[in-house]
């Protein structure tokens, strides 16, 4: 019986959350370097507001907070942002355990895919950037498959890829969108307790502190 494995890609294959802080914080530096008359924490705290109301995913995060402190040239702060934002993205990296974990379960003949939710071309643009994008047979995100992770999201993935739901495991971080909805379809789901969803409530079928344990528990399946 084939084997397939689907992850989930923020918190669980890399640290998505400490890297999107340190992003959005060399961004703000650098438009402060730029000239711009304000603090870093009093832009940051802005930008979280921001992101709480307009989603992690709306283009013109800096072009808005710039307008609402009252700033009328906006241009070269906007720009200084962009290219640090984009610097910081060079040095993406997976958890250190993923590479060689997906190697080991590709060698051993599991069905590799990835299952996200978020515009399809960022997710891409991480698996990339991170040289793991190979180890996959195919990337399903929920910008293409046109809705977010639910039982009906993984009904249409599973037909895809013409799969029972008990040949598929779900590997992820977050309860919501990862494990519940795979649950729910009668995939065997595995949480990853680690990153900022690690102490939500709730039970997948097994649970691991580090990637590195994730080959063990599929063994035993």
């Amino acid at each position: 019986m084939k084997v397939c494995i689907f992850f989930d890609v923020d918190n669980t294959l890399f640290p998505t959350a400490e890297f999107a802080e340190l992003a959005r914080r060399n961004a703000i530096r650098a438009m402060i370097e730029t000239g711009l008359d304000a603090t870093e924490e009093q832009i940051y705290k802005e930008l979280q507001r921001l992101i709480k109301e307009k989603g992690s995913n709306y283009p013109n995060h800096f072009d808005l907070i710039l307008k609402r402190i009252g700033v009328k040239r906006p241009a070269r702060f906007v720009a200084a942002a962009v290219a640090a934002y984009h610097n910081t993205k060079s040095s993406i990296q997976p958890y250190p355990e993923v590479p060689k974990t997906l190697m080991e379960l590709k060698e051993r003949g599991y069905k590799l895919y990835v299952a996200t939710n978020g515009d399809a071309v960022k997710q891409w643009d991480k698996l990339i950037r991170m040289g793991i994008h190979l180890f996959f047979e195919d990337v399903f995100v929920s910008g293409e498959v046109g809705e977010e992770k639910s039982p009906h999201f993984f009904r249409k993935v599973l037909a895809e890829i013409k799969a029972h739901p008990s040949e598929c495991i779900m590997v992820g971080d977050r309860m919501d969108s990862d494990i519940a909805p795979a649950k729910k379809l009668g995939i065997y789901t595995i949480r990853v307790l680690q990153g900022p969803y690690s102490k939500e409530k709730g039970k997948a079928d097994a649970h691991i502190s580090n990637f590195s344990e994730l080959l063990g528990v599929v063994k035993r399946l």
